[in-house]
């Protein structure tokens, strides 16, 4: 295929611990050393730097993942692979996400199950400033499922989507969402691996194509107070023996295998969401009046709930309403499963629907780390290693925000005290 598609480049992609998309490009010339496990780069990638860490990795493509990138130029293409990042021998590295994610399904498998997921990623697009620097600003005033012209991205969110569908994406609808500036685009189901290969894809092709536009896409959280935050919903349905595991008896009910795959998610809600909602911002999102969630909770209808239990594309599935693309989309994917299955596995019940004595979420960052590290499914989804790096880094991050002197404490404190 790079021979009859006069492809040029070759883009070798992974995710950092964090989520970063990494690349590295090769000429066809170096094909064959990369298929060869022969192709490496400096470990330190891993942790974007961050973390020191010494041993080189190296980059095994997964084939299934080959695409033609449609933004580039049509004469000496330019292709890209997702890889496994892996070690001298071929073994695949465990602080690796993609890794950390194929061990969570290799697990359901030898247990008969397996997923589809289909992600709903809201993200913004602003203006850049004369220097082509991302900003907040966005002109447009439009609101909930508005149109043009009161909807000035609408021209840009048609070319992701067609040019996501170019990729091989199969797009179930796309519209602006609540607030300005604010959009979503929604994946049809996918197996679970090539759901979480997808959602890194896709946030590398919107960036692109907002690039061509002059604007800038961004899946910040909470890039804007007083309007709502941007979420990665989590479609989850389960399978069986060809099975949807979800149905109950009718329409309106669910199974007893969906209530306690509910109830896991609940009941590991809070060590979830240092790894779901892994930055200061995220915490800023879960806000009253933004259709956010407010507690750890579930039902079958409305937007503010941690979980919801619904119908989609014609089968019931689990909706997590959580997670934010701030996540990286691997370790999101991998600790929720995870959890669900802790669930099914131990026949966990589930509290009333919209249960107001709920959970309350993590207020913060530093909350979310402590319920992390105190969570055992989810540290053992993570090992030990990456359990370390991520709560330590993480912790880093809190205690640097703490330091920081915003406007608002400007505006509210300098001239009264």
């Amino acid at each position: 295929m790079i021979e009859d598609e006069d492809i040029e480049f070759i883009r070798l992609q992974f995710t950092d611990v964090w989520g970063n998309l990494k690349n590295i490009a090769v000429t066809p010339g170096q094909m064959d050393r990369v298929m060869d496990n022969k192709f490496s780069v400096a470990g330190e990638a891993l942790y974007d730097g961050v973390i020191e860490y010494s041993d080189e990795i190296y980059l095994k493509p997964d084939l299934d993942t080959f695409v033609i990138l449609p933004w580039r130029p049509q004469q000496g293409k330019v292709g890209k692979m997702i890889c496994d990042v892996c070690f001298e021998d071929g073994t695949e590295c465990d602080l690796s996400p993609r890794t950390v994610l194929k061990k969570v399904v290799d697990e359901a498998k030898k247990e008969g199950y397996t997923f589809t997921i289909s992600p709903e990623c809201e993200f913004f697009l602003f203006h850049t400033d004369d220097n082509g620097a991302p900003t907040t600003v966005s002109h447009e005033k439009a609101g909930y499922l508005d149109v043009g012209p009161s909807d000035f991205g609408e021209n840009a969110r048609r070319d992701m989507v067609l040019t996501l569908e170019d990729m091989g994406f199969e797009i179930e609808s796309s519209h602006h969402e609540k607030a300005p500036g604010q959009h979503e685009i929604d994946f049809t189901p996918r197996p679970t691996l090539e759901a979480a290969d997808s959602i890194v894809t896709f946030k590398f092709a919107v960036r692109s194509i907002a690039k061509r536009f002059g604007l800038y896409a961004t899946f910040m959280p909470k890039p804007v107070s007083d309007v709502a935050g941007s979420g990665m919903h989590l479609n989850i349905s389960m399978f069986k023996d060809g099975k949807n595991l979800f149905e109950g008896k009718d329409k309106d009910s669910m199974s007893d295998d969906a209530k306690a795959f509910i109830g896991g998610i609940l009941a590991h809600g809070e060590g979830l969401c240092a790894v779901n909602n892994p930055i200061v911002n995220s915490y800023k999102r879960f806000a009253a009046g933004f259709d956010s969630p407010l507690k750890i909770d579930w039902s079958c209808k409305g937007e503010r709930c941690f979980v919801k239990c619904c119908n989609r594309f014609g089968q019931k599935n689990v909706e997590l309403r959580f997670p934010d693309s701030s996540a990286n989309p691997y370790l999101s994917i991998a600790t929720c499963i995870a959890a669900g299955m802790d669930g099914i596995k131990n026949k966990m019940d589930i509290p009333m629907m919209d249960d107001p004595d709920g959970k309350n979420l993590p207020g913060n960052l530093s909350e979310a780390v402590s319920y992390m590290l105190d969570d055992k499914v989810v540290c053992n989804v993570l090992g030990d290693e990456l359990v370390e790096a991520y709560a330590t880094t993480k912790m880093g991050e809190w205690k640097d925000y703490m330091t920081q002197v915003s406007d608002w404490e400007i505006g509210r404190y300098l001239s009264k005290m």
